[in-house]
């Protein structure tokens, strides 16, 4: 058994040795290629066509709805963070994401003076970080210039990210006491949001910091890509067939994404264990029908874009009606859709269009055996029960909180540990596309909706369609899902029963559970997997 003594004076021991270690001593690394073979630079510049995360995994608290602070085992975000204190996806372009820490040209990242402090850190990158308000740095937390690069005869550096900074290179060098200042106790709930287009490649880097609350633990992680085509078994997360990464060294994932649609990702080590205890996510896959500049025929449009110049088309040579691989696209395709509207899949018709998205992630926590896992006790797992329902990582009325909800942590700081939103807003005659997905271990999940008819349009990531090309689409008032399965559902508020809802006098409707034993946080009634639907507010 360990004592209190040992919080106190042993693990900030830990800390300070794992700290003090020289940088070339750590297996900490970030990798984001400004370009490769298949998304080579445009005009001498990163191509978007590549996108990059960097996600911790260690521990944290969430708070519940009824006020109570859980411990989790949870991934946290070493990337995107501006972007994820708004509730958005942490994925960004390789431009993005290869900014230094040291870099003090990246002026007001938090909000303040944005100045290098004596310690020649950007304000922004600190401990607890990000304060999601005014915060605007997405780049890869750690990122300094390496200060030992390869040199040519005239004692240049060689930067094959064709990336200097500082007489450096920024080659996925890092300095892991910023990592550790911002990943320990930096658990999310749910994962890091994850969010790429068709055709892009993905490079993600897990950094292991340890679990701060439990030192004698000695936890491997690593990511699976639940459902996900991964062509790959290395880069599939399951340790058995592939890597785990260990406490102090950092692995970069390598993923093609191939398919639209909605997917979910965890932890693969002890998967009862650790996706009870937080380390779930979503990510999902825009399609490349998104691109298509598009008059008032979707299918017309796609077919021109692959005419040849001479009968009116842009003269792109295509192998398939959606330019699948063509780098760079065709020049109509260049441009985000002249309409501004999106679609769920490569419907070639249009039909799963929508105007505003909800990733909406379905879990459920057992607070005993969080207690039991943070207490240095076995769990029992035949005796797992939830008692906490949750959206997102929130029960409701947190549900509908439109802010990133914060948690003060053991070492003092508030961090920010819930920052995805459930208020679903649905812009008057507009359409919004919810992504389902459910991680639970133990427990089914009904949701309903009343007044508002669920538009099925996906199942597992796949658009339901029959052999012959046939929409295989309904309408329902409820759905129920398994952990491991997603669903991709349109809410129609451009139906005429909706004309009434403006943005002078918006609609609200409830999107609920009919399982009464999960409409309670804990012991508390009247909470949680329940949220708000408000048609016609201002987005």
């Amino acid at each position: 058994m360990f004592s209190t003594q040992f919080f106190r004076r042993g693990l900030p021991a830990i800390l300070l040795a794992l700290v003090a270690l020289p940088a070339a001593a750590q297996s900490f690394r970030v990798q984001c290629p400004t370009h490769t073979k298949l998304h080579p630079l445009i005009n001498g510049k990163p191509n978007p066509g590549i996108k990059c995360q960097q996600i911790s995994g260690g521990d944290g608290f969430a708070t519940m709805a009824d006020g109570t602070q859980i411990y989790l085992f949870a991934f946290g975000p070493l990337s995107g963070l501006a972007n994820m204190a708004q509730g958005l996806p942490g994925t960004v372009t390789a431009a993005e994401f290869n900014k230094s820490n040291l870099d003090a040209t990246h002026a007001n990242f938090d909000g303040s003076d944005g100045n290098l402090d004596s310690d020649g850190v950007l304000d922004a990158v600190k401990v607890g970080a990000p304060d999601p308000s005014g915060y605007k740095f997405n780049g890869a937390i750690g990122l300094v210039p390496n200060p030992e690069p390869a040199r040519d005869s005239t004692g240049s550096p060689i930067c094959p990210l064709g990336h200097s900074s500082g007489g450096g290179c920024l080659d996925g060098h890092v300095d892991p006491r910023l990592i550790m200042d911002v990943g320990v106790l930096n658990g999310n709930i749910p994962a890091p949001l994850i969010a790429i287009d068709e055709g892009d490649e993905l490079f993600l880097t897990l950094t292991n910091v340890g679990q701060i609350m439990r030192p004698d633990l000695f936890e491997q992680h690593t990511v699976h890509f639940h459902g996900y085509p991964n062509a790959s078994a290395f880069y599939d997360g399951v340790p058995d067939a592939s890597v785990a990464i260990n406490i102090g060294g950092s692995f970069t994932y390598y993923y093609l994404a191939p398919d639209a649609g909605t997917y979910m990702w965890h932890c693969h080590i002890s998967p009862p264990e650790h996706l009870q205890m937080g380390m779930v996510g979503q990510i999902y896959v825009r399609p490349k029908q998104n691109s298509i500049v598009v008059g008032n025929d979707l299918r017309s449009a796609l077919q021109t874009a692959n005419q040849s110049s001479s009968t009116g088309g842009t003269g792109a040579t295509c192998s398939d009606l959606l330019c699948t691989g063509q780098t760079p696209l065709p020049a109509n395709n260049a441009t985000a859709n002249a309409t501004g509207k999106k679609y769920a899949y490569n419907d070639g018709d249009g039909s799963t269009e929508y105007d505003v998205e909800y990733p909406i992630q379905m879990h459920g926590f057992d607070p005993n055996f969080h207690f039991v896992g943070m207490t240095f006790n076995p769990e029992s797992f035949a005796d797992n029960k939830d008692k906490y329902f949750l959206l997102n990582g929130r029960s409701y009325p947190d549900t509908i909180n439109p802010d990133a909800l914060t948690t003060q942590q053991s070492d003092g700081v508030t961090r920010t540990t819930q920052p995805m939103r459930s208020l679903i807003k649905i812009p008057a005659g507009g359409k919004a596309l919810l992504r389902f997905s459910d991680l639970n271990v133990t427990e089914y999940h009904t949701l309903a909706s009343l007044g508002m008819p669920m538009h099925v349009i996906g199942y597992n990531a796949r658009l339901l369609r029959d052999l012959d090309g046939n929409n295989m689409y309904y309408d329902t008032n409820s759905i129920t899902l398994a952990g491991g399965e997603s669903v991709d559902v349109i809410l129609d508020a451009s139906k005429p029963e909706y004309a009434g809802c403006t943005t002078s006098a918006p609609c609200t409707y409830y999107l609920y559970t009919p399982q009464l034993d999960h409409l309670s946080n804990d012991a508390e009634n009247f909470g949680g997997m329940m949220t708000e639907i408000i048609v016609g507010p201002s987005i």
